[in-house]
C-alpha cells in the first residue's frame, strides 16, 4: 500500500530531521523546505497528499504561504506544527484552509494523529488550546480582525523581509518592486497601524510572530 506524501516546511534543521525520523515509518517524506516561498514553489512541484508547516519562517510566514498554497492545491492538507499557543494564531491557520494545529511541546504521537485524521477529512486541535480555542468561536471572538488581516498580502510580504534585516534595495530586489515602492508600503503600514518608527515596526512584526525575535 502505497504510503501518504509528506512535504516538511521548518527553517530548523534539526527539527525538520526530527520529524523525519518519526514521520517515516507511516509516511513517505517527499521533501523539506526552509521558507514559505519555497514551501509553495516545492509543493507546486511535488503535489504531496500534505504539508507539515511551522508558522514562523523566512521570507514568508506559513499562514501566509497556506493561503497562496490553496489556491494552487486546492486539495493539499497542511498540519501546523507551531511553538504559537494563543489562539488567534490557530484561529489564523484554520482559516488559511489548514486542517490541524498541533504545539511543538505537544508529544511526538499528536502530530502522527493530526496527519492521520488531516487524511481522512478530519480537523485536529491540539488538546492544549482546544478548549479555549472553542470559546473564542462561541464568544464570537474570532470574528475579530486578526493581526495579520490587518494587512494586505504585499504588506505582509514588505513587513516579513524588513523585519528580517534585509534592506529597502534587497526587499525591493526579492519582491520584483521598486524602492519607492517598498517605502510606500512601509509607511502605510506604520500609519495603519499607528506606529511611529521603524524600529517599533520591527518589533510589531516580532511581538506577532511574523518573524523569530
Amino acid at each position: 500500500m502505497k504510503k501518504p506524501q509528506v512535504l516538511l516546511a521548518d527553517d530548523h534543521k534539526i527539527v525538520a530531521e526530527g520529524l523525519r525520523s518519526l514521520l517515516e515509518p507511516e509516511f513517505e517524506i517527499v521533501g523539506t523546505v526552509e521558507d514559505g516561498q519555497a514551501l509553495i514553489a516545492t509543493a507546486e512541484e511535488l503535489r504531496p497528499d500534505i504539508a507539515v508547516v511551522d508558522i514562523t519562517m523566512p521570507l514568508l510566514n506559513g499562514i501566509e504561504a497556506v493561503l497562496r498554497l490553496k489556491k494552487i492545491q486546492e486539495d493539499i492538507k497542511v498540519v501546523f506544527l507551531t511553538m504559537h499557543p494563543d489562539v488567534a494564531y490557530a484561529v489564523s491557520a484554520f482559516e488559511s484552509g489548514a486542517s490541524g494545529y498541533v504545539l511543538k511541546h505537544s508529544a511526538p504521537e499528536e502530530l502522527v494523529t493530526a496527519i492521520r485524521e488531516a487524511l481522512k477529512g478530519r480537523t485536529y486541535v491540539t488538546p492544549l488550546i482546544a478548549g479555549e480555542l472553542m470559546q473564542s468561536y462561541k464568544k464570537g471572538s474570532h470574528r475579530e480582525r486578526d493581526i495579520l488581516s490587518q494587512l494586505t498580502s504585499r504588506q505582509r510580504q514588505v513587513l516579513q523581509l524588513l523585519a528580517e534585516g534585509r534592506s529597502t534595495k534587497d526587499t525591493a530586489t526579492i519582491l520584483n518592486i521598486s524602492t519607492r515602492t517598498v517605502e510606500f508600503h512601509k509607511y502605510r503600514m506604520m500609519d495603519d497601524l499607528g506606529i511611529k518608527t521603524g524600529a517599533d515596526l520591527i518589533r510589531y512584526a516580532v511581538k506577532h510572530g511574523i518573524v523569530s525575535p
